[in-house]
C-alpha cells in the first residue's frame, strides 16, 4: 500500500506553544497572494484572442508565452525550498512578490513577443512562492488534520483567481485594455504584500521543533533525501503529466479548444471557463471539508487518487473522441473533466505529510518543481504538436484532438506507474 510509504510524522508536526498563530488571519493573508498568483497564471487564456491578433502569434508561440509563467515558476523551486526552511515563509514571500510586481509592470509595457515572454517568466518567478510558502507554514503551525483542509482551501482560493481571470477580465478589457489590467494587478499585488507583512509571524531561526526533528529524524535536510524517497518517486511522473496536464488544460488549452474546435466566440469561451473554474472552486471547497472525514474512514489521498483519476481520464477520452460534435456542450464536458481531475491535487499535501517538518519546504518545493515543469512542458508541447499536425495537413479539429490525446496517454502512463509503485 502507498500509505506504508508515508512515515508517521504527524505528532512531530504539532506546533509548540510559542509557535501558536491565529489561523484565520494567517490563511487570509496567504490566500490574498495566492488569489492573484492564480489569476495571473490563467489570464492568458482570456487574453489569448487579443494577444494572437496584436502580436500575430502561432499556437506554439501562445503555448510558449503561457508556459513562460510555469518556466519561471519551475526554476525557483529548489532554492525556494531551501530558503523557506531557512528563512521562513514571510521573508521569502515578500521578496518574491516584489519581483511579481515588476513582472506585471513589464508585461503592461511590452512591445514585442519576446518582451512579453520575459515579463511572463518574471511573473512566474515572483509568484512561485505563493503556494509553497503557506503550505510550509501550515506544516509547522497547523494541526495535521487541518493541513489537508487548508491545502484544499488554498486551491479553492486559486480557483477563485481562475474565475476572476475569465468573465471579469473580459468585461474589463473594453475599459482598461490588457495593459491597464496588468497595471491594476501590480497595484493589487502591493496590497497583498502589505497583508503578508502585517499578519504572517516571523520564522524562528532555530525553533525547538526544527532542532528536535533534525536531531531525531534519520533523514538529513537535503534534496537528496527528498528525491530518494520512494513515495516521492512514485508520484513524480504523476505530478508531471497528470497534475501538470490538468493545469495546462485549465489555464490555456481548454479555452483554446472551445474557440478552435467547438466554435465558441471569445466571449462564450470566457463564460465557459468562468463556470469551469467555479466548478473547480466548489470541488476544492468540498475536498477541504471532506478529506479529514474521509481519512478517518480509510479513504486516504492515495485511495481517492487511485479510484478517481481513471474517471477523469475517461472524460478526457470522451472529449477527444467527440471533438466538435459536442458543440455548445463542450464547456460542460471540460468542466466535468477538470472537476474530476482536482483529485490529483491531493498529491501535494500528501507529499508534505510524507516528510518530517524540517524537510517540508524542500519536499513541497521539489514536488512543485515536478508539477510546474510538467505544466510548462505540456502547455508548450501541445502548441508544438498542434502546429506540427496542422503542417502535416490535418484539420484544426484533428490537430487539437491528436494533441490532447497524446497528453491523455502520458497521464495514463503516469497513473499506471503510480499504481504499480504503490503495490511494490
Amino acid at each position: 500500500m502507498a500509505d506504508s510509504l508515508v512515515p508517521d510524522v504527524l505528532e512531530a508536526s504539532r506546533p509548540p506553544p510559542q509557535e501558536k498563530v491565529r489561523a484565520i488571519p494567517l490563511f487570509l493573508a496567504f490566500a490574498s497572494a495566492y488569489f492573484f498568483s492564480a489569476l495571473i497564471r490563467a489570464i492568458t487564456a482570456t487574453l489569448a484572442p487579443t494577444l494572437v491578433q496584436e502580436f500575430a502569434l502561432t499556437a506554439s508561440d501562445l503555448g510558449l508565452l503561457s508556459g513562460g509563467y510555469f518556466f519561471g515558476f519551475s526554476i525557483t523551486q529548489l532554492p525556494l525550498g531551501t530558503w523557506l526552511d531557512r528563512f521562513g515563509p514571510k521573508r521569502v514571500l515578500l521578496a518574491f512578490l516584489t519581483v511579481a510586481v515588476a513582472g506585471c509592470l513589464c508585461f503592461a509595457a511590452a512591445d514585442s513577443f519576446w518582451t512579453l515572454c520575459a515579463a511572463r517568466v518574471a511573473c512566474g518567478v515572483g509568484l512561485s512562492a505563493c503556494l509553497m510558502a503557506p503550505l510550509t507554514a501550515y506544516r509547522r503551525w497547523y494541526r495535521p488534520d487541518n493541513q489537508q483542509r487548508a491545502s484544499s482551501w488554498m486551491l479553492m482560493t486559486g480557483s477563485l483567481g481562475f474565475v476572476a481571470s475569465t468573465l471579469p477580465v473580459q468585461w474589463l478589457m473594453p475599459v482598461l485594455g490588457w495593459r491597464g489590467i496588468f497595471l491594476v494587478l501590480a497595484a493589487l499585488l502591493v496590497l497583498a504584500i502589505t497583508a503578508v507583512a502585517r499578519v504572517v509571524p516571523r520564522w524562528p531561526n532555530a525553533s525547538p521543533l526544527s532542532v528536535e526533528a533534525q536531531s531525531t529524524d534519520p533523514q538529513p535536510a537535503t534534496y537528496a533525501a527528498v528525491f530518494r524517497h520512494p513515495y516521492f518517486r512514485s508520484l513524480t511522473p504523476f505530478g508531471f503529466f497528470a497534475y501538470g496536464g490538468m493545469v495546462a488544460m485549465q489555464t490555456l488549452w481548454a479555452a483554446r479548444w472551445l474557440t478552435a474546435v467547438a466554435g465558441y466566440s471569445p466571449e462564450q469561451a470566457a463564460a465557459g471557463m468562468f463556470w469551469l473554474n467555479v466548478g473547480m472552486m466548489a470541488a476544492f471547497l468540498a475536498w477541504g471539508a471532506a478529506t479529514p472525514w474521509l481519512a478517518r474512514r480509510s479513504w486516504t489521498s492515495q485511495v481517492l487518487m487511485v479510484r478517481l483519476v481513471p474517471i477523469s481520464l475517461l472524460l478526457l477520452l470522451v472529449i477527444v473522441l467527440g471533438g466538435p460534435v459536442f458543440g455548445p456542450y463542450s464547456a460542460w464536458m471540460w468542466t466535468a473533466y477538470c472537476v474530476c481531475a482536482t483529485v490529483v491535487t491531493l498529491s501535494q499535501p500528501a507529499v508534505g505529510l510524507a516528510f518530517p517538518p524540517h524537510l517540508a519546504g524542500r519536499a513541497l518545493s521539489a514536488f512543485n518543481l515536478v508539477i510546474f515543469s510538467g505544466v510548462f512542458t505540456v502547455q508548450w508541447g501541445l502548441g508544438l504538436v498542434i502546429d506540427a499536425l496542422l503542417a502535416a495537413g490535418l484539420t484544426i479539429h484533428a490537430a487539437y484532438q491528436g494533441a490532447v490525446a497524446i497528453s491523455g496517454l502520458l497521464s495514463l502512463a503516469a497513473y499506471a506507474y503510480f499504481v504499480l509503485a504503490k503495490k511494490s
